[in-house]
């Protein structure tokens, strides 16, 4: 099993210290943050080295950082990020990050914007990127993990309250039923007589020109 997080990598519970920094993205996920830096901002030949841009990691989208070292590191960070709010930021327990987090997809998703959110307070040169931190993005996450989490995981991790929904969901029979749906909206929209031309005294359609404002056929 691969270790993440050690003592020294997150917020001691009884450390003496008031504050703790926020953890620094590993060596792979800055790399990534600088090509989307040069992405952005720079020169054309610069630009052209990084290959499609839009094909470049996006820490913010756990799903687009394809490559192996890259992932290792990304969750390195953001178990971290997790510790360090939870220890940060965190009196009451019903808003502690369960230890469970990346076995539920939303929270992963929602994490790394959180954590990317975040970093970037880092490069700012004025306080406005926390302040709206800390007044939108944190406890609009907080309240998100509230509402979907319920008291489910709260002492361990819980199996997945909706699978047996999703399974039906995704099975050959509601699959079927959804595409016969979608074909007969498509056929409704083929058949549907145009209303422009079919009622009697609709106003006929003409071409202006732009020019000289005479009507053409």
């Amino acid at each position: 099993m691969t270790h993440v997080t050690t003592p020294r990598e997150v917020p001691e519970a009884d450390d003496e210290r008031l504050i703790w920094l926020f953890p620094k993205p590993p060596p792979r996920v800055r790399l990534a943050y600088r090509e989307l830096s040069i992405a952005a901002n720079g020169r054309p030949e610069e630009i052209a080295a990084l290959g499609n841009i839009t094909d470049l990691p996006r820490p913010w989208l756990p799903a687009t950082c394809t490559d192996p070292v890259l992932r290792v590191d990304l969750w390195k960070w953001l178990d971290r990020v997790a510790a360090w709010i939870n220890h940060e930021y965190v009196f009451d327990p019903a808003g502690i990050i369960p230890p469970c987090w990346p076995r539920h997809p939303h929270l992963v998703h929602e994490l790394a914007v959180l954590a990317d959110q975040r970093h970037r307070v880092h490069d700012a040169l004025s306080s406005d990127l926390i302040e709206e931190w800390h007044r939108y993005t944190l406890p609009a996450f907080l309240e998100r993990m509230r509402t979907r989490m319920q008291s489910h995981c709260e002492r361990q991790h819980s199996p997945w309250p909706s699978r047996s929904r999703y399974v039906n969901h995704v099975s050959e029979t509601e699959v079927r039923r959804r595409t016969e749906a979608y074909a007969g909206d498509i056929r409704a929209l083929r058949t549907e007589p145009d209303l422009a031309t079919s009622q009697p005294g609709a106003p006929r359609l003409s071409v202006v020109d732009s020019e000289t404002g005479e009507l053409l056929d």
